[in-house]
């Protein structure tokens, strides 16, 4: 993994948990990129386990709503 998918990945964990701290409440940034990156693996892991695929046109969106979803079911 280079620096530029590291960037990427922290960013979409950092909007996840952003995301989902507003939904069941929040905390500071590395609170938001902590839960987005462990949301993104559990939301990635149930949506393979439950066959759901996501279809809005853009990677990046999907693995963001992917990871919201993840990071709610993990606060």
């Amino acid at each position: 993994m280079d620096i530029k998918a590291l960037l990427i990945f922290l960013a979409v964990g950092a909007v996840a948990g952003l995301l989902a701290s507003i939904v069941v409440g929040g905390g500071g940034l590395l609170y938001y990129i902590i839960i987005g990156v462990v949301g993104s693996f559990v939301g990635g892991f149930l949506f393979s386990a439950l066959k759901i695929n996501l279809s809005t046109g853009s990677p990046i969106v999907n693995q963001i709503i992917t990871s919201a979803i993840g990071a709610i079911i993990v606060v």
